[in-house]
């Protein structure tokens, strides 16, 4: 399968993160995302033959602007040095766990699960997990899981979360602001004869914690 994946656009655009260079090379850019877009669109029914609750169908559902919001930010550039995509149920808004998919030189990942979710779910998820935490427990100290993704990414809370008792042997578990996972990749990964396949790998191992997560998600929706 003959993939084109625009590292080399975003490696020129970190170097250059200014309105009047991305002007003058706007054609770039544009040939960039479609390169980008393709491949999502070839990875878009691989994984929902992986999940089939994921409804997403066009790559425009799922990916990202490449445009910042410096409105708030120390850090005025107006572009993000990467190309990325989440695919889920409803699309990259979608407050379901997903699929997501991260290009950017020297810092590439992919990954899911439940980045920033919103209170109703983020407490639902630790209810869940206290309820049920030998499951928890099994999805994520798999074999396959660990060898991908080692533990669960980013910020934790430093003492219980509100709510639930600080004695629970396995306290720690509740204390994730995120129920999201990543796997590092280095710039090579992109191009590689089996890449898809490689992905497939990956979003297989990820797809029953995801698929623990939306249950608890999905029962929040309907309430």
């Amino acid at each position: 399968m003959d993939l084109h994946i625009p590292i080399n656009f975003l490696d020129e655009l970190k170097s250059n993160n200014d309105k009047e260079w991305f002007q003058k090379h706007k054609a770039l850019y544009d040939e960039a995302r479609g390169e980008f877009e393709q491949f999502i669109g070839i990875l878009i029914p691989v994984i929902r033959d992986i999940d089939p609750d994921v409804d997403a169908m066009h790559p425009k559902e799922c990916m990202f602007r490449i445009f910042r919001d410096v409105r708030f930010s120390k850090d005025k550039s107006p572009y993000k040095t990467n190309f990325g995509a989440f695919i889920a149920k409803g699309g990259r808004k979608s407050p379901y766990a997903g699929y997501y998919i991260h290009v950017e030189p020297g810092q590439s990942f992919v990954g899911g699960g439940a980045y920033m979710p919103e209170s109703q779910y983020l407490k639902a998820i630790r209810t869940e997990i206290y309820d049920n935490v030998d499951e928890y427990k099994t999805i994520i100290c798999g074999t396959g899981f660990k060898k991908y993704f080692g533990g669960i990414f980013g910020e934790k809370l430093k003492t219980a979360p509100k709510g639930f008792p600080k004695d629970f042997p396995d306290i720690d578990l509740l204390k994730n602001k995120h129920y999201a996972v990543a796997c590092k990749v280095d710039d090579d990964y992109w191009f590689s004869d089996n890449l898809i396949d490689d992905l497939a790998e990956v979003f297989k191992e990820l797809f029953v914690f995801n698929k623990f997560i939306n249950n608890v998600i999905s029962r929040v929706v309907k309430d």
